[in-house]
């Protein structure tokens, strides 16, 4: 007796070439009851295998406790790790990608803290905190820690809604810190329970149909600084926009805003331009948007055209982060609403973070544990919510300039977060004549790379319904909210999920001439039907949710093959076979309804034959005695076993 094989077993069985020899005509393989697992050791490893694949307590086994305590402290702080062997030379590669981001990071913060409806030096607070704690806990070498332009905009967003920014500064202040804290509570509880699944809920499509519809909105909302508009919408689609544009285009634009605005966009992106086309130039898109900010403050501060209109930062506080956890709401009406809006942000900042530290973990030929970095950006937006900060997560723009810049460790957060601290001691007040018209064309800079055109073009190419999500998450961000936008992303995406469980594909299979090889016959137009034999595949696991249907399809199946046979004259289906390879599971439904779909064929005189079930899948045919009800003899190991069971006339006549 041979157990259940391996696909490539499964092939070299099946894709022998020629007619069986005599001895494996009188021998057919069936197919084996693995042995029965006692009921806590199948929930042991049912659970193991969810929640712990990695097996993260391996290193732990047969240690002393001293060595098991010194593994756990590394576990918690992989800087103590890698932290052994680090060395000057790494050292220099950090210094040098800390001071290249922190030169793009400064920049970015001021015009998301106005993103978020905050003051700008919040998101300059947001770049030195997080990111010291992200070195200490992070377990990626490239991911650079600060605030992002589309969680910024989903927390103005969504607070704007719930607290006016400009009449209630204080109230709006302590609900981005509770959101913050709620958010930093959601990463780490997802990383502490090993949830981190959760995230993949949303489609890659979703994202990149999400992403690109924020960074539009982004785009829009910076009209107002490009423009020089005073009085602006405070909604995000796209129509209310468009109307606060053009409805004051005759006296609300301001021309010299708009000329500085548009030369150092065109400057923005010609350097971007540069770096693209020449690899080792990385440094100058990286460093532009400093040397924009510095030249426009000039020009202003010499010209004073903020006389003239040109609307400036002003006031940037002096100072390190002042301690905020007296100003988080953990009651009153605030504190659902808080909890609701960190909650979604901390999702939407995890997905990011995630996929960004993920791509560069590849490029690099190393490993990232997804949990510990959901318990690292937990701890660092918890820490943050408590000394000034808002949700900060790894940033695309930053990570790639990281990278490019040749970072070896998290030690370039550090050296970047230490250049951030010395700018909030010292240089603050050099920026009160920056325009803000600059930080728009900075941000537009920034976020139009998140529009990802050549991504969705191979959605579209690679799946329709994907492209689908896309469009839908894209166009529900732009024409209603970014609530709305993730709403639905999230929506379709689930809806793929619910359409694959309960809409499974199945399949006719046929022979493959000169091979004992059966396959899918639109996929392969030669393969031939088994005269007198119906052979079925079914592509999915097998439970309540599609087990109707599936019965209910194979049955289609055979109703249409038996017209065809009637009109070509061939003989009556005697044989249905299940090929069960791809079912890796079954549930008392769909062990219901085979006992259903066996009862029809029976008063059809057909005999059901099931061919290949897997271990899972043959224990509970088995223990429901559904094997004994369609007899041992109709289980084969393989498709060719179980045709050339049905009839020898028939084999000899393919």
């Amino acid at each position: 007796m041979r157990g259940e094989e391996g696909n490539s077993a499964e092939e070299n069985l099946e894709t022998k070439e020629g007619t069986p020899s005599s001895e494996d005509e009188r021998y057919i393989h069936k197919v084996s009851v693995p042995p029965k697992q006692k009921l806590f050791q199948e929930i042991k490893s049912g659970v193991k295998e969810t929640f712990f694949p990695d097996d993260p307590l391996r290193s732990f086994k047969d240690q002393t406790n001293r060595r098991k305590f010194i593994l756990g402290t590394r576990a918690v702080f992989p800087i103590l790790e890698w932290g052994r062997d680090y060395n000057i030379s790494k050292f220099r590669g950090d210094v040098i990608a800390g001071l290249t981001i922190a030169s793009l990071c400064i920049p970015q913060d001021i015009g998301y803290a106005k993103l978020a409806n905050l003051p700008p030096e919040y998101g300059l607070y947001s770049s030195f905190v997080p990111p010291l704690i992200y070195a200490l806990m992070g377990s990626s070498r490239d991911i650079a820690i600060g605030p992002v332009a589309v969680v910024s905009l989903l927390l103005g967003a969504m607070l704007q809604a719930e607290i006016d920014s400009a009449t209630n500064a204080e109230e709006y202040r302590r609900l981005i810190f509770t959101a913050t804290f709620f958010a930093g509570i959601t990463q780490a509880t997802l990383g502490v329970l090993r949830l981190g699944f959760l995230i993949d809920f949303l489609s890659h499509a979703a994202i990149v149909g999400f992403m690109g519809g924020a960074a539009i909105t982004i785009a829009l909302q910076q009209l107002k600084g490009f423009l020089g508009i005073k009085n602006f919408t405070k909604k995000t689609d796209i129509i209310s926009v468009m109307q606060s544009v053009f409805g004051t285009m005759q006296h609300g634009w301001n021309w010299q805003t708009i000329v500085i605005a548009a030369t150092f966009l065109c400057f923005l992106l010609f350097a971007k331009f540069t770096g693209k086309r020449n690899k080792k130039l990385f440094w100058v898109p990286a460093i532009a948007p400093l040397i924009s900010v510095v030249l426009s403050t000039l020009l202003v501060y010499l010209t004073r055209a903020d006389k003239q209109g040109v609307a400036i930062v002003k006031h940037i506080k002096r100072g390190i982060n002042p301690p905020s956890v007296k100003e988080l709401y953990f009651s009153g009406q605030y504190l659902l609403k808080g909890l609701k809006i960190g909650v979604v942000a901390g999702m939407v900042a995890l997905t990011e973070a995630v996929a960004i530290g993920r791509t560069f973990a590849a490029m690099k030929d190393y490993q990232i544990d997804g949990n510990k970095e959901m318990v690292a950006m937990g701890v660092m937006n918890v820490v943050g919510s408590m000394t000034s900060c808002y949700v900060a997560t790894g940033s695309f723009s930053r990570s790639a300039v990281n990278y490019m810049a040749g970072c070896q460790t998290a030690v370039s957060n550090i050296v970047m977060s230490l250049v951030v601290v010395l700018t909030l001691a010292f240089i603050t007040p050099l920026f009160k004549y920056t325009p803000n018209a600059i930080l728009s064309a900075i941000i537009i800079n920034a976020v139009i790379n998140l529009v990802d055109l050549h991504a969705a073009k191979l959605i579209w190419k690679i799946d329709k319904f994907d492209f689908v999500a896309c469009m839908g998450a894209f166009l529900g961000v732009i024409f209603f909210s970014v609530e709305m936008g993730l709403l639905i992303a999230v929506s379709i995406s689930f809806a793929k999920i619910l359409l694959q469980v309960t809409r499974p594909r199945t399949a006719l299979l046929g022979k493959i001439p000169r091979t004992t090889v059966y396959r899918n016959i639109h996929q392969y137009p030669e393969a031939t039907k088994v005269p007198g034999v119906l052979i079925v595949r079914v592509d999915s696991a097998i439970y309540f949710s599609n087990s109707n249907y599936i019965k209910e399809r194979i049955l289609r199946w055979l109703v249409d093959e038996e017209e065809l046979t009637k009109e070509s004259y061939q003989n009556k289906i005697q044989f249905l076979i299940v090929e069960m390879s791809p079912v890796t599971d079954i549930d008392t439904s769909g062990i219901h309804a085979l006992e259903e779909l066996n009862g029809s064929l029976k008063k059809r005189e057909i005999q059901l034959i099931l061919a290949n079930p897997g271990p899972v899948v043959i224990h509970k045919l088995h223990a429901s005695e559904f094997a004994d009800l369609i007899g041992q003899d109709h289980i084969f190991l393989t498709v060719a076993d179980a045709v050339s069971s049905c009839s020898p006339k028939i084999m000899n006549d393919v």
